[in-house]
C-alpha cells in the first residue's frame, strides 16, 4: 500500500519511518526541496494548490493524509475530485484551520473552553476589553502556531498595540486563564468507530513553544485521563474522524478546559517512538489504511524534550543512558524545532545534562 502526505515535514518523515517496516510506501507534495522527508520517499516539489501536481500526486495512492491543519480545504476538494482516498476528512481540517469554530465545536459538544468571541474591527475589540474587564489574549483564527499570531492584553492600554500587531485579519479574543498546568491527549480512531488513547501528558512551553512533555502522572496523582478520553470520543465521533486527533487542554482546579486540537500526529506524542507499544505515527497508518490499531500502553517512564533552534552534536548527548535523539535534518535558525530526545527511565541528573547541551 502506498501512502500520499500533503507536506513533507518532520512528521511525514517520522510516518514513513513508521510505516516501512509494515511494507508501506510514501510519497510526499510539498514546496521545499530541503522538506525533512524528502530523502525518504518520492517527492514533488510543487505548492500544495497546484492542479498538476496534485493530480500527479494522487496517483497509485490508496490513501492521504496531512502533515498540518493549514493545507488549504480547496485542495482536498480537488483531491476528492480525483477519487482520491483522504483521511482525516475535510470536517476535521476545516474545523482546527479556525479558532472560531474549533471553539464552537467544542461548546456545542459540551466540552469546557475559555470564554471567546469574533473580533472583526478595531471598535469590537476596544468595546470588548473595556466592557467586560479583565486579561486577555487575542488570536489569529486561521494559522498561528508556536506561540505566532498571538497578542496578550493585560489591560485596555495594551488594545492600540495587539491590533496593530494582529489588526486586518480574522480574529477571535479569549479570556485570559490562570491555569495550574497543560496537557495533551492522543487519540486514533479508525474507520469503524474503534478508538485507542495514550496517556495523558503534561507539557511545558518556553516563549509559546511545546518544551517538554512527560506522563502525566509523573506531574500529579489527579487522574483526568477518562474525562480527557470523553471530550476526544465526542470530538471524533462529532467529525467521523479517522486518523490520530490530539487536544490540547488548560487543567484548572482539577478540571480540563480544552484549548485547541490538530488534525495529525501532535509533537507531544513524539516520545512514543520508543516509549509506547505503537506509536503514534504507526497507529496513524494503521487507523488510515484500515489495519487493526495497535497497543497504547506506556512501556516505560519517559521525558520528551525538544530541540530548539541549534541542533547539538549527537556525541555529546548519546553518551547518557536511555537516550534516543531525533534530529529532523531541517536548517537551525531561532524557534524552529530540529530534533527531539526521549529520554526513558528519566532521572533529574540525566535532564539537566540534556538541558546544559541544549543551551
Amino acid at each position: 500500500m502506498k501512502v500520499g502526505f500533503l507536506g513533507g515535514g518532520q512528521l511525514a518523515r517520522m510516518m514513513a519511518l513508521a510505516g516501512y517496516p509494515l511494507g508501506l510506501r510514501f510519497r510526499c507534495l510539498d514546496p521545499n526541496p530541503e522538506s525533512p522527508a524528502a530523502d525518504l520517499m518520492e517527492h514533488i516539489q510543487a505548492p500544495l494548490n497546484d492542479p498538476d501536481a496534485l493530480r500527479q500526486f494522487s496517483q497509485g495512492l490508496d490513501c492521504i493524509t496531512i502533515e498540518s491543519e493549514n493545507v488549504p480545504v480547496a485542495t482536498l476538494e480537488n483531491l476528492l475530485l480525483h477519487g482520491s482516498k483522504i483521511n482525516p476528512g475535510i470536517k476535521a481540517l476545516a474545523t482546527s484551520q479556525d479558532r472560531l469554530y474549533e471553539k464552537s465545536t467544542f461548546q456545542n459538544l459540551g466540552i469546557p473552553t475559555a470564554p471567546f468571541t469574533n473580533i472583526a474591527s478595531r471598535e469590537e475589540l476596544d468595546k470588548e476589553v473595556r466592557s467586560r474587564g479583565g486579561a486577555f489574549i487575542l488570536k489569529t483564527r486561521r494559522e498561528g502556531y508556536d506561540g505566532k499570531g498571538q497578542f496578550r492584553i493585560k489591560s485596555p492600554a495594551d488594545i492600540d498595540a495587539a491590533w496593530a500587531a494582529l489588526g486586518g485579519r480574522d480574529l477571535i479574543l479569549e479570556e485570559w486563564l490562570s491555569f495550574d498546568a497543560e496537557c495533551s491527549l492522543i487519540s486514533v480512531r479508525d474507520s469503524q468507530g474503534n478508538t485507542r488513547f495514550y496517556p495523558l501528558v503534561h507539557n511545558v512551553h518556553q516563549d509559546g513553544i511545546l518544551f517538554t512533555s512527560e506522563p502525566w502522572s509523573t506531574f500529579s496523582n489527579t487522574s483526568l485521563q477518562s474525562k480527557a478520553e470523553a471530550h476526544a470520543k465526542k470530538i471524533m465521533q462529532e467529525l467521523d474522524y479517522v486518523g490520530v486527533l490530539t487536544i490540547e487542554f488548560f487543567v484548572m482546579k482539577g478540571d480540563l478546559v480544552a484549548n485547541e486540537m490538530a488534525p495529525r500526529v501532535h509533537n507531544s506524542g513524539h516520545w512514543t517512538i520508543e516509549g509506547a507499544v505503537t506509536s503514534q505515527f504507526e497507529n496513524h497508518l494503521r487507523a488510515i489504511l484500515g489495519l487493526p490499531l495497535g497497543s497504547t500502553e506506556l512501556r516505560e517512564p519517559f521525558k520528551m524534550i525538544n530541540v530548539i533552534g541549534h541542533m547539538p552534536r549527537a556525541s555529546d548527548l548519546l553518551n547518557i543512558e536511555g537516550l534516543c535523539l531525533h534530529d529532523y535534518r531541517k536548517k537551525a535558525a531561532p524557534k524552529r524545532k530540529l530534533g527531539h530526545i526521549t529520554l526513558l527511565r528519566p532521572s533529574q541528573e540525566k535532564f539537566e545534562a540534556i538541558t546544559r547541551q541544549l543551551k
